[in-house]
């Protein structure tokens, strides 16, 4: 499969960065075609300008300075996307991602009679690798905002059926260094699966 991987933390030294490691690792493993995107490491801008959200619906214009991020997704057949979890949602710069890339003709349109056509039905497979500061019950408490917004967000726009993995560590203010071993294993073992 041709894989995507959206990594976003600030830190070289995070454990985010260990996960990332260890999903590619797994990805690269089993043979499958990764594209690695660090959106810190490049520079992302995730800020939708005025104009951009102007152009919002214009599919000739609304992928100006994001062309190259839009190419990769559009090649993905899996999507593995790898962040912290900060007050219970994705960091600024990965909902940037979603704002300035997941657009009109890229991922969706919407037809003469409002109904919305899933464009990214290459993608069959999401995985999200993250970790919380909380425990699970205080996600589910909260409503686990980020599990839904892809789960009920993000998959419509791929292909019918499209499996969502998730792989999240809680309680990381409390973690040890086994716990943190044995979910490295995880993710690279979730991620050398060839399904």
């Amino acid at each position: 499969m041709r894989v995507l991987v959206i990594y976003c933390h600030p830190r070289p030294d995070s454990f985010s960065a260990a996960l990332r490691d260890a999903a590619v690792e797994g990805l690269t493993a089993s043979g499958h075609a990764v594209e690695l995107r660090d959106l810190y490491a490049e520079g992302f801008d995730p800020v939708l300008p005025a104009s951009q959200r102007g152009d919002y619906f214009d599919e000739a214009k609304n992928l100006r300075g994001v062309e190259d991020h839009a190419a990769a997704l559009r090649r993905a057949d899996w999507l593995v996307l790898v962040y912290p979890t900060w007050w219970f949602g994705m960091p600024a710069m990965l909902k940037g991602w979603l704002d300035r890339v997941w657009v009109p003709g890229v991922a969706f349109r919407i037809s003469d009679a409002k109904v919305l056509q899933p464009l990214l039905t290459d993608i069959k497979r999401i995985a999200v690798v993250t970790t919380y500061g909380s425990p699970w019950w205080i996600l589910w408490w909260v409503g686990w905002p980020d599990r839904h917004k892809v789960r009920r967000g993000l998959r419509p726009h791929c292909a019918r059926g499209c499996r969502v993995d998730w792989l999240g560590l809680t309680r990381m203010d409390e973690d040890n260094l086994a716990r943190r071993q044995k979910f490295l294993a995880r993710v690279r073992r979730v991620m050398c699966a060839r399904r």
